[in-house]
């Protein structure tokens, strides 16, 4: 082992952590885990392992300390300081969040029936996060009555959601509280009733539907639905036309709805659809009819059928959008006189707007060969406006009202990105590269104008590539402060995503999963082949599932790259998906395998992150955890970073760095969360000067 120091101080050593060997024994095998004693957050060696380890990320940083404010400072120049979300209509109501000058959490506000009239502040989020390291407001939900609200908070960033209610006629938050809720919740017509999904305390696993009334006691709350099956969770939401509750299983494979009239809020929920493996659907209420967005019989793109809701069965169905080998069907949107279908095509996505009066259909233009485009808030069912949303590399992200009868397209909003910024300043590209096995692998590129194809840009490559989450050519406003210093930034759009439809997905997942990594070797490669970058300037970058990636590139090809950014990266599968009662854990045997299983214990042990640290020179890393993330567990990223210190040949730093007051996603609030973000950007530059 290479004993790790800082560049600037050799006396500010890399904490050391203990070894206490631990064996884990499956299917004749054995593994070796010395720092399996990281898991236990109530041991204060522990914490304090962890609070070292933040500690020498800071020293060896510390000369960057300037350098770090300065691009904090530009990014959040590019946040504008007061700020107002664009207004979205619904029963009767406009709905909005605004900003004030430096504050750091919305105020959620609405105006009846005209934009002109007083406004009403349902939540000041920032007096209600006073106090708290910590706080999120997830969703909420109004009566239909419009006089009262269900919100959910988070404090820790651990995903479990309090359950409150305001009477919005007299301010007061009422006494009802109801802990470890997903957040969601929906009311009745009768405007006291609300159904609420809980999540099993240790696994965070929703999987239980209940019933609440209020202003009585919680504890007297009624269990609607309790879901058995470990690898499905539950969600529960509400037609557009709120006259319908659905309440959803779901796993990465199969799905499964019942339904409720919300006028009828003690009757039982009525079944759909019976559960099948691989029949994935998904349904919305049109007057007495569902549209129902299907893979069902030989449809891995999807299509979309019509049903009658109280008959709903499979032989009964008509087809409106056929299946379509070449395009995937993502979502739908649904209005009285109008279906909108959002669906990709050669890794972009469209949206394509059906007349359901008399059949015809046009596709929204998009004038940028690289962009993304989605269906924004549309809770107005009697409507032929369509609120949509657009962005690419170079576009902030936009919003618009579009006529589905007219053809009429308004811009409402476009987000600031700062008084400098000037999209003819940059240029997006859509590239491919090809693969062993001759398949094309798109990757979209973002560079600012002028620079020179000579191998010495600086490259950031990007992917996640699991669960079919597709990774589009959005906006990115902190990516400016590197392209402003001569970065290529690129998006990798590798296989276990569903950018080139569910067959791209499937290629991506269990048994196949090493075609991730291996796509994105390919394109760091291709890269390099064109002169966009070379090894000694190129930095690989993924978060969570994408952290798994990085973390099996770093041990494949350490050569490609001067450094890899993990944040909260899952880099241990193996002894997470062998252990039910971590989260997520019993629901993802779908997309990574059940290592139970020796075939798939086998196959994960071999690009496993965690198990495939070996001997050799590691780039420089930059690795992230969340102290309270229930879907990465922070002892992952914190046992990898003390195996690599302690396997690592190389000279390249390897930080850790945990936040201690959050989870998943970082710290709450618009501008703290950009603090990491300036330490890692500058960890960057501070890697391409020792280069």
């Amino acid at each position: 082992m290479m004993t790790s120091s800082c560049r600037i101080n050799d006396e500010v050593q890399a904490p050391d952590a203990k070894k206490i060997k631990k064996e884990l024994k499956i299917h004749n095998d054995i593994r070796i885990d010395n720092y399996y004693w990281l898991r236990d957050k109530d041991n204060p060696e522990v914490i304090k392992y962890l609070e070292d380890e933040n500690k020498y990320t800071e020293q060896c940083l510390q000369h960057t300390e300037d350098l770090q404010e300065v691009i904090f400072d530009e990014i959040t120049s590019r946040i504008r300081a007061r700020d107002r979300s664009v207004p979205y209509k619904d029963n009767g109501y406009y709905y909005y969040h605004r900003y004030e000058d430096g504050k750091e959490h919305p105020i959620y506000c609405r105006k009846k029936n005209d934009l002109n009239n007083r406004e009403e502040v349902l939540l000041d989020v920032n007096e209600m996060s006073e106090g708290y390291p910590y706080f999120h407001i997830s969703d909420f939900s109004i009566s239909d009555n419009n006089k009262f609200m269900a919100f959910s908070v988070d404090t820790l960033g651990n995903l479990k959601y309090e359950l409150r209610f305001k009477d919005l006629e007299t301010g007061e938050v009422l006494n009802d509280r109801i802990s470890d809720t997903d957040g969601e919740s929906e009311w009745a017509s009768d405007n006291k009733t609300v159904f609420y999904i809980k999540k099993d305390e240790t696994t965070h696993r929703e999987y239980q539907l209940w019933k609440h009334i209020t202003g009585t006691f919680v504890g007297d709350d009624k269990l609607i639905y309790e879901e058995k099956d470990e690898s499905f969770y539950i969600s529960v939401f509400k037609s557009k036309s709120d006259k319908i509750i659905f309440l959803g299983s779901y796993n990465t494979i199969s799905t499964e709805y019942r339904f409720l009239p919300t006028d009828k809020p003690d009757d039982d929920f009525k079944l759909l659809i019976p559960r099948q493996k691989n029949h994935e659907y998904f349904a919305a209420a049109h007057g007495k009819d569902l549209f129902i967005l299907t893979n069902y019989a030989d449809a891995p793109n999807f299509k979309i059928v019509k049903s009658d809701i109280n008959n709903p069965d499979i032989n009964s169905w008509k087809e409106i959008v056929p299946h379509n080998k070449d395009i995937f069907i993502e979502d739908f949107e649904v209005f009285k006189d109008y279906l909108v279908v959002n669906e990709r095509k050669n890794g972009l996505v469209y949206l394509k707007i059906i007349n359901l009066k008399d059949n015809s259909e046009h596709y929204l233009e998009c004038k940028e060969d690289v962009h993304e485009i989605w269906i924004s808030d549309n809770d107005e069912y009697d409507s032929e406006i369509l609120r949509y949303g657009y962005s690419s590399l170079t576009t902030p992200s936009s919003y618009f009202d579009y006529n589905m009868r007219t053809k009429e397209n308004v811009l409402l909003k476009q987000k600031y990105a700062g008084n400098d910024f000037n999209s003819d300043d940059y240029k997006s590209e859509r590239l491919y590269a090809k693969s062993n096995n001759g398949v094309k692998i798109p990757i979209s590129i973002v560079y600012r104008k002028g620079i020179v194809l000579n191998g010495e840009n600086p490259l950031l490559i990007y992917a996640y590539g699991s669960y079919g989450y597709s990774s589009d050519t959005n906006f990115q406003p902190s990516i400016l402060s590197l392209l402003n210093r001569g970065f290529v930034f690129a998006v990798a759009h590798v296989r276990g995503g569903q950018e080139l439809g569910r067959s791209w997905y499937e290629d991506g997942k269990l048994l196949k999963k090493k075609n991730t990594f291996n796509d994105f070797i390919t394109c760091t490669e291709f890269l390099h082949q064109l002169n966009w970058s070379k090894p000694e300037k190129t930095f690989a970058t993924g978060a969570s599932a994408g952290g798994l990636l990085t973390g099996a590139v770093s041990n494949m090809r350490p050569d490609l790259y001067a450094g890899i950014i993990s944040e909260v990266p899952f880099v241990d599968p193996v002894t997470t998906m062998l252990d039910e009662t971590i989260p997520l854990t019993t629901e993802e045997y779908e997309e990574w395998g059940n290592p139970a299983d020796k075939e798939y214990y086998d196959y994960m042990l071999s690009y496993s992150p965690y198990d495939q640290v070996k001997k050799q020179d590691y780039p420089a890393m930059f690795i992230t955890a969340g102290i309270n993330d229930s879907q990465v567990q922070y002892w992952e990223p914190a046992k990898w970073t003390a195996k690599l210190r302690d396997y690592n040949t190389g000279y390249r730093p390897i930080y850790f760095h945990t936040t201690m007051d959050a989870g998943h996603s970082g710290m709450s609030g618009r501008y703290k969360t950009y603090k990491e973000t300036a330490m890692i950007y500058a960890f960057i530059l501070d890697v391409l000067g020792d280069e």
